[in-house]
């Protein structure tokens, strides 16, 4: 049996998990960045001082690349601790441009054992491309270099600290990058930021760069760029449905009403195509499952963070849509077509949840910040009496995703202690997060949750 402190244990450990997939220290509707950073810094210092094996091991778990770099940061500045392979392995999932930073970080702190600087050689030396981040991330890859204390012979060592020493270049980006100094026509065989640079240095004109370098833009580019390329007379083609689900929603979101009605056929199609394959085995098995999404004003986020909280919600939609066999979604606002979406009006979390309740359903997901206000505390009174009153089996699982740090709380703000809350950032970790959710019941304890993030490491 859980003895009372390590019923503490598993709560503050859920706790920093939630901050650490929500948060990312940046403005949101109800908190200011400072607030959410100091917030953060906090719950870093305290799990990391008081569980420090479970402080490493929640790099195992769905948080997002900002909270993973600061664990990391943290776990190499204090020899001995944390797994060395985890710290790698999470390494190989953050985004080049993350990593990079953090290898600065960490130049600025003057973190520089043993460990950090085999790290940092052995996921340079696992690269796909090096001279390929060395065009991309130029200045990055040399203090990483030089932070690592590493010795890069030959073409790629003469470029990152001599580039011109060389009247040719061998590798064919690295003379491309050369060439592209002088000659117009070189510059769309770099990538996309490079070429930018470049074509502004030569005088190209916007539409006539965008068209020559359409061809050669990665994915999330096509993307970012559909609209303002489509301004200029130039389609990007982008391929919506290889998008990840909340980018693709937060696209969408993007988009007037109008310009939604007339694509509808191409965006619900991609959305489902995009869910579908994010729910890949686990597709219709999930049974009777009823959702309520938050479409309330607060759900615009910040203006850093725009609209992220509903483009959680709409991607949660279609991913749940995915993975029941039935699937009811009820909006705050009683919208009926989710693809028409957008932040307005109270929150009736409440009356919505009743009215999600009224088939009981297998499963009902609550997506929503929490902040019930019409009329305030009702969604918390209706889940006391369906837990206590109606349905106190639990026949109806029930789970509250928060997409939005609460830096008062230290926590995602929960709607009731008769529920368990998990924060979520991406749609496709949903049913790993309803997985974690259940510690927060009570109904397992700290050896469980030990034993639950040492099989997602090993993984």
């Amino acid at each position: 049996m859980d003895t009372y402190a390590d019923l503490i244990e598993c709560e503050d450990v859920l706790l920093f998990a939630n901050a650490a997939i929500t948060s990312t220290g940046q403005r949101e509707f109800h908190g200011a960045a400072g607030e959410q950073r100091l917030s953060l810094d906090f719950l870093h210092r305290y799990t990391q001082g008081n569980y420090p094996d479970l402080y490493a091991a929640t790099l195992a778990l769905d948080i997002n690349d900002h909270n993973a770099a600061l664990i990391i940061g943290n776990l190499l500045g204090q020899p001995g601790l944390g797994d060395g392979r985890l710290i790698a392995w999470r390494l190989a999932r953050m985004s080049p441009p993350r990593v990079y930073r953090l290898f600065r970080e960490l130049r600025r702190d003057g973190v520089n054992n043993r460990r950090t600087r085999a790290l940092i050689r052995d996921w340079l030396a696992g690269r796909p491309d090096l001279a390929f981040d060395a065009v991309k991330y130029r200045s990055a890859v040399k203090s990483a270099v030089r932070h690592a204390h590493l010795t890069l012979t030959g073409e790629l060592g003469d470029f990152l600290f001599a580039p011109f020493s060389r009247a040719r270049y061998e590798t064919p980006i690295l003379e491309t990058w050369r060439r592209a100094h002088y000659d117009k026509s070189a510059l769309y065989d770099l990538p996309y930021t490079v070429a930018e640079g470049f074509a502004a240095r030569h005088g190209i004109s916007r539409p006539v760069f965008l068209e020559r370098v359409a061809p050669r833009l990665t994915r999330l580019e096509r993307l970012r760029l559909t609209e303002s390329a489509g301004a200029a007379g130039v389609a990007t083609e982008a391929d919506l449905a290889a998008m990840p689900l909340v980018r693709l929603a937060s696209y969408v979101l993007s988009l007037a009403a109008d310009v939604r009605t007339r694509r509808r056929d191409e965006l619900v199609g991609a959305l489902r195509a995009a869910a579908a394959r994010a729910a890949g085995a686990r597709a219709g098995t999930w049974g009777s499952v009823a959702a309520v999404l938050d479409d309330s004003f607060s759900s615009f986020g910040s203006p850093v963070k725009r609209r992220r909280p509903l483009a959680v919600a709409l991607a949660c939609h279609y991913l749940l849509e995915a993975l029941a066999g039935a699937y009811r979604g009820v909006w705050v606002s009683r919208r009926t077509d989710p693809l028409q979406a957008r932040a307005a009006g109270p929150t009736p979390l409440g009356l919505r949840i009743v009215d999600a309740l009224d088939t009981r359903p297998g499963m009902l997901v609550i997506v929503s910040d929490g902040w019930d206000n019409a009329p305030p505390g009702l969604a918390a009174e209706v889940l006391r009496v369906w837990r206590r009153k109606l349905d106190p089996g639990g026949e109806v699982g029930i789970v509250h995703m928060n997409p939005v740090y609460d830096a008062d709380a230290f926590d995602v703000r929960r709607l009731s202690p008769m529920v368990p809350t998990a924060g979520i950032r991406d749609a496709e970790d949903l049913p790993a997060l309803v997985e974690l959710a259940r510690f927060a019941e009570g109904r397992t304890g700290l050896a469980e949750l030990r034993a639950y993030l040492a099989d997602r490491a090993a993984r």
